[in-house]
């Protein structure tokens, strides 16, 4: 017993002073808590609404009122126009337009049926019905109210009449795809570069290289290129498979489709070089790297779990996960058709998140290489 608490203590000192190690099996756990505890749900709220009010009468302002009072709703525009539709759909400004008829309140005080139109962006398949069954409840208990009121049986004055944008058919393929695209490539492109320099570091050979008439970019760069055209090539057969198999389709321009998995690739590249130049091993590489793509990219880019629904702490930090602004894009152009003028601002952020951790990974390098 003597020996095994020797061996215990000794072991204990041998991780107290592995830092990296220790914080991993101490900061991982509770990290898969608060990111799991807080983003793991299947409730919807604060879904942005734009409303559609062609009748403007108290018995309109009080349906709307009943969607912002359910607390699963939040205005985010007024529709003035069919232009206005689009170009809300299109933004992904409003998951949901609410579509309220010129002459509802004379209908209903006529005792006929008004339909109520639900227009869904369908490009999240559970979202999109999740928020359907939403409307269709709000709309019933307020069209009970009104029967309760006015003193009439019958059936229902109120009806939902949903129409689903982009994914009429709710396929979950239409939305899971384009999220494994991102989920796929993050976690192969930074788990490969990563172990690739590191393993040099390894096997001793990184002190050949710098040994060699060979700068450090030219090394990093050289390193990089093949795992950019495997990932590259790998994107384009899941997306042809997609295409083939499940019938995902291909809306917008390919040029730009294209352009936007470069730019992600670049970006995930850069973090697989950035976490190369901070681990010795790669047993630690490949833990980093697994922490900085895999659970980022899964929980907190929007791929499964709306970040409406999250808490505000963890929408501030889903600002810096690349996977978010990827898949904002991606859906955009593969399933809506989108342009430039509409993906510009996702294409911006992913260029700023390459270009900080290439230059923090090209820093960190190039003081390794004197």
């Amino acid at each position: 017993m003597r020996k095994a608490l020797s061996v215990g203590r000794k072991e204990m000192r041998q991780i107290a002073r592995d830092r990296r190690t220790l914080m991993i099996l101490v900061f991982i756990p509770a990290l898969f808590l608060l990111i799991y505890g807080y983003a793991l749900s299947w409730d919807i709220r604060h879904i942005a609404l734009a409303v559609d009010d062609r009748d403007r009468s108290a018995e309109s302002r009080a349906l709307i009122s009943s969607f912002v009072n359910s607390g699963y709703f939040d205005i985010v525009a007024d529709i003035r126009s069919s232009a206005d539709v689009t170009a809300v759909m299109d933004r992904g400004t409003a998951r949901a337009i609410l579509v309220l008829p010129a002459g509802l309140s004379r209908d209903l005080a006529a005792g006929e049926i008004v339909p109520v139109q639900i227009l869904l962006d369908g490009d999240n398949a559970n979202a999109a019905t999740t928020v359907m069954n939403y409307a269709q409840t709000i709309v019933q208990s307020e069209s009970a109210r009104y029967r309760l009121s006015a003193g009439v049986g019958g059936q229902s004055p109120l009806i939902v009449v949903p129409r689903v944008w982009y994914n009429p058919q709710l396929k979950s393929a239409l939305f899971l795809v384009p999220g494994l695209m991102g989920y796929i490539v993050m976690i192969t492109a930074v788990v490969s570069t990563a172990l690739s320099i590191v393993r040099e570091k390894e096997r001793g050979t990184i002190e050949q290289v710098r040994m060699a008439p060979l700068n450090a970019v030219s090394f990093v760069v050289g390193k990089t290129i093949p795992y950019f055209v495997i990932s590259f090539i790998s994107t384009l057969a899941i997306l042809l498979v997609a295409m083939a198999m499940f019938e995902v389709p291909m809306r917008g321009s390919w040029p730009l489709l294209l352009g936007t998995i470069a730019l992600f690739l670049v970006g995930a590249l850069g973090l697989g070089l950035l976490i190369s130049s901070v681990a010795d091993t790669q047993q630690v590489a490949f833990q980093l790297a697994l922490l900085a793509s895999f659970l980022p990219t899964l929980m907190l880019s929007g791929f499964i779990f709306p970040i409406a629904s999250m808490p505000s702490f963890l929408q501030d930090i889903t600002y810096v996960v690349p996977a978010r602004y990827f898949l904002v894009a991606l859906r955009g152009i593969v399933l809506k058709g989108v342009g430039f003028s509409i993906v510009w601002q996702q294409l911006a952020a992913l260029t700023v998140y390459s270009m900080v951790v290439l230059l923090m990974a090209s820093a960190r390098l190039r003081r390794q290489w004197r």
